[in-house]
């Protein structure tokens, strides 16, 4: 009797010690929306605005990292997954196993080749919003600046938070690269452009992530208006 107490015993303390990776394809969608905020501070990284549509051009595609792939367990598609999968450390961006995979610029390096890796301004955003404790926050720019619209400061960055992770690289998706001026403008020009990020009949539905918010698309489109210039 007391050899079947102490063996149960023992069995009972090596399950406890045991650790079982979760079932990552069980993780729940957002039980919560993102925090809102009114007014976008420009000392704070947003995750809805620049983190979730960097992840979801850069990563979260078919193939990758989206929910039907999930390669090495990893899903980049909403906060929770990000969160648990990437193995982020809120305040630890060093300590991140999500930081630490896209900033490795050797042969482990993410996104893999033949895609184009983050650029350094991309590895330094994720790096400050997980610095700042990672959280599932939003802000709406209820001032939204359609007069000083200018290429370098505003379309670049639209582009290379929502397109450039599909559209740059050795083998851009559609064969269409978005990684300079030059190609901008040409997509520009045919009308490609508007027509894919306003969802527009006979153009593919671009980002795939979701519609760019009315502000993005109305400073595209002034861009555009004011003859695209090189800015």
């Amino acid at each position: 009797m007391k050899f079947s107490t102490f063996a149960l015993l023992i069995f009972l303390l090596i399950a406890a010690a045991c650790k079982h990776d979760p079932d990552l394809t069980a993780i729940p969608d957002d039980p919560q929306p993102p925090v809102p905020t009114a007014g976008c501070d420009p000392d704070t990284v947003y995750f809805v605005n620049t983190v979730l549509p960097l992840l979801q051009s850069s990563c979260a595609m078919s193939g990758c990292h989206d929910a039907a792939t999930a390669r090495d367990g990893v899903i980049l598609t909403d906060y929770n997954r990000i969160m648990i999968t990437g193995d982020v450390k809120p305040g630890n961006a060093s300590d991140s196993k999500i930081y630490e995979v896209l900033s490795d610029d050797g042969d482990d390096r993410m996104p893999p080749p033949p895609a184009a890796p983050l650029s350094a301004e991309q590895k330094a955003l994720l790096a400050k919003w997980i610095n700042q404790g990672a959280l599932n926050n939003a802000c709406t720019d209820t001032n939204c600046d359609t007069l000083n619209v200018t290429f370098s400061a505003t379309v670049m960055p639209i582009i290379e938070a929502n397109c450039m992770g599909c559209h740059s690289g050795a083998a851009p998706n559609g064969g269409i690269r978005l990684t300079n001026y030059t190609e901008v403008e040409t997509i520009a020009s045919t009308g490609q452009l508007i027509g894919s990020i306003t969802h527009a009949s006979g153009y593919a539905a671009m980002p795939p992530s979701g519609q760019l918010s009315d502000c993005q698309i109305s400073q595209l489109k002034k861009w555009i208006a004011n003859g695209k210039p090189n800015n």
